[in-house]
């Protein structure tokens, strides 16, 4: 067996064996297979997909590239939470504060950013000593002590995966549902939940455009979930503009810290609330979704959420003073807003536009060793719904440079639609 292969048997559109998989996986992750060579593959995986036996060898395969947590002697009930990506999507760093003020025990591990879509490790890491790399035992002992953690892959748990969401990133294979299905789901395996809720992003912003195509990943994921025995719930919801106000690593902190708080957009609160409720309904402690809606809105204004977090931010090494005074964050040095040439009501805010000219503007890599600018991104004033008038300022760009900031606000300009319609917008699409 050899992976020139392996590779020519995927280009021909053929069914890999389970075994072929494993050598692929395991060869790659001690580098005996080159990033060349797994980019062929990988190319040809997201050209011609997989079976669903493939994905669950994939998933199983990665998952087993290392360690494979016990959680058990920390909770017999453990929740875990996850997004496909999205622009401006800073759910994760709500909901999981959330949840552990409830008593509920959060073992999460997130990604960097993968193409347009924004990274909770990259987030985290604009706080000033926040450090996402724990060991399992620091990770597990966390946990134990104020019931969070949130870090990073490690080198020891999904290797294979790391290395392959890296490489994806940087060959245009963001796309592709089983990369994305097997990706999610062999973190979450290795990570030790027992159950998983899966925040499915849909339209320009994710990498799911159209809703068959989210609902085809959804039903991937809990497929996946149903043969690990870990039981998966996935919420739906539209990503065809930015979530919130803010895009951007620092920036989504502050608005992360004011939601927290319990001073959130409407949009966002909605997926909050949803979320946060099915994450409290595995977990067995809160069986009934309306009442949960209500705990979520109680610990957000008794403080017990923002408290939670600093807590966390505190544990691991990060300035908590940098979350009571936000202002403390390093602000861009070129700040310059985006005026309206219209008048009437945002009917769209691409995502999708949005995400790359915040890639351009340095949120983002284009490259796997890009360093990011934690002080770059945006901020809206307008979003669909909302009315404009002629000279409004739409949003404010935040860049390190006033070139870039010039080239983003035209692209900022034509991510907007303005027209004669006031849209209505439905935040969440389904549960699955």
């Amino acid at each position: 067996m050899n992976i020139v292969d392996i590779i020519e048997k995927k280009k021909n559109n053929l069914e890999l064996s389970t075994q072929e998989i494993y050598y692929f996986v395991d060869n790659y992750t001690t580098g005996e297979v080159t990033d060349y060579q797994a980019a062929a593959l990988i190319m040809a995986i997201c050209i011609n997909g997989m079976s669903e036996k493939e994905i669950l060898d994939l998933t199983i395969a990665m998952s087993n590239s290392g360690d494979i947590l016990d959680l058990s002697d920390i909770s017999t009930q453990v929740v875990d939470k996850h997004s496909t990506g999205g622009v401006g999507d800073k759910v994760t760093l709500i909901v999981m504060p959330i949840i552990a003020s409830l008593g509920i025990p959060v073992a999460k591990m997130s990604g960097r950013g993968l193409g347009i879509t924004g990274g909770t490790i990259d987030k985290l890491e604009s706080i000033p000593g926040y450090n996402i790399n724990l060991s399992i035992e620091e990770f597990k002992r966390n946990i134990k002590e104020i019931g969070i953690s949130l870090i990073g892959q490690t080198l020891n748990l999904a290797p294979a995966d790391k290395k392959i969401y890296a490489l994806r990133d940087t060959i245009g294979c963001t796309n592709s549902i089983p990369l994305i299905a097997s990706s999610i789901m062999s973190k979450k395996i290795a990570s030790g939940a027992n159950s998983i809720v899966l925040d499915v992003t849909c339209g320009s912003g994710a990498f799911m455009k159209n809703i068959d195509e989210a609902k085809e990943l959804a039903r991937m994921m809990s497929l996946i979930g149903k043969l690990a025995n870990r039981e998966t719930v996935c919420v739906l919801t539209n990503m065809d503009e930015p979530l919130g106000y803010s895009v951007g690593n620092s920036l989504e902190i502050v608005e992360a810290i004011q939601a927290l708080k319990g001073n959130m957009k409407d949009d966002v609160k909605e997926v909050i609330l949803a979320i946060s409720s099915q994450i409290m309904k595995l977990s067995g402690k809160y069986p009934n979704i309306s009442e949960n809606e209500y705990k979520v809105n109680e610990v957000l204004e008794n403080g017990k959420a923002f408290e939670k977090f600093k807590e966390l931010v505190k544990k691991q090494g990060g300035d908590i003073s940098f979350l009571e005074n936000p202002d403390k964050f390093e602000k861009a040095p070129i700040v310059l807003p985006v005026i309206s040439d219209f008048s009437g009501y945002v009917e769209e805010l691409n995502a999708e536009k949005v995400g790359k000219a915040g890639v351009e503007l340095g949120i983002g890599r284009i490259h796997k060793e890009d360093s990011i600018d934690y002080r770059v991104g945006l901020i809206f004033n307008k979003k669909v719904g909302d009315k404009v008038d002629k000279g409004e300022i739409l949003a404010y760009v935040h860049a390190n440079s006033q070139e870039k900031a010039e080239k983003c606000i035209n692209k900022i300009k034509n991510a907007y639609t303005i027209g004669d319609r006031r849209i209505l917008k439905k935040n969440i699409i389904e549960i699955i």
